[in-house]
Parts: C-alpha cells; sequence; structure tokens
C-alpha cells in the first residue's frame, strides 16, 4: 500500500466515524476539522493532490465534500520566509 492509499483509508476511517453524527453538517466539520488538526501539512498537500490529480479515487464523498467545502482552510500556507 502506498503512501496516498494510507491516506485515502484513513480519511474513510475518520468520515465513518463522523458520518454516524445525527447532524450531516455537524459530521462534515467534524472531519474536516479532525483531519486538519490531526495531520500535518504534507499529509494535507498529498491528500488534496490525490483530489486534483486522480479524481478523489477511493475517497468516501463525506471526505471529498467536507475537504471541498473547506478547501481554503484546509491548505497548508506557505511557511514565512525568515528574515536575513
Amino acid at each position: 500500500m502506498n503512501r496516498v492509499d494510507n491516506l485515502v483509508r484513513m480519511a474513510n476511517q475518520i468520515a465513518a466515524f463522523y458520518q454516524s453524527m445525527h447532524d450531516r453538517e455537524e459530521g462534515l466539520q467534524g472531519t474536516f476539522s479532525h483531519i486538519r488538526r490531526s495531520w500535518p501539512p504534507g499529509m494535507r498537500t498529498a491528500l488534496l493532490d490525490h483530489i486534483d490529480h486522480h479524481g478523489a479515487e477511493g475517497l468516501d464523498p463525506f471526505v471529498l465534500e467536507a475537504i471541498t467545502a473547506n478547501r481554503v482552510e484546509f491548505t497548508p500556507r506557505a511557511s514565512a520566509t525568515p528574515r536575513p
């Protein structure tokens, strides 16, 4: 299993937990928040690259919706340029 397959699997597991919530919006926000808070920028970037270049193959539609709705907040920011 490659890195992206592992990320997709983990994201799908997170979504499976949050999909069980009675409030769909709360579940979507929980999925987004959990991944954003728990995953380092490199993992989030790899997942976004997968979505952009592979049509989110294998990714649960719930994860895709959660990330797409919050994409700007999900995308890691470039680190500030250090001052000399």
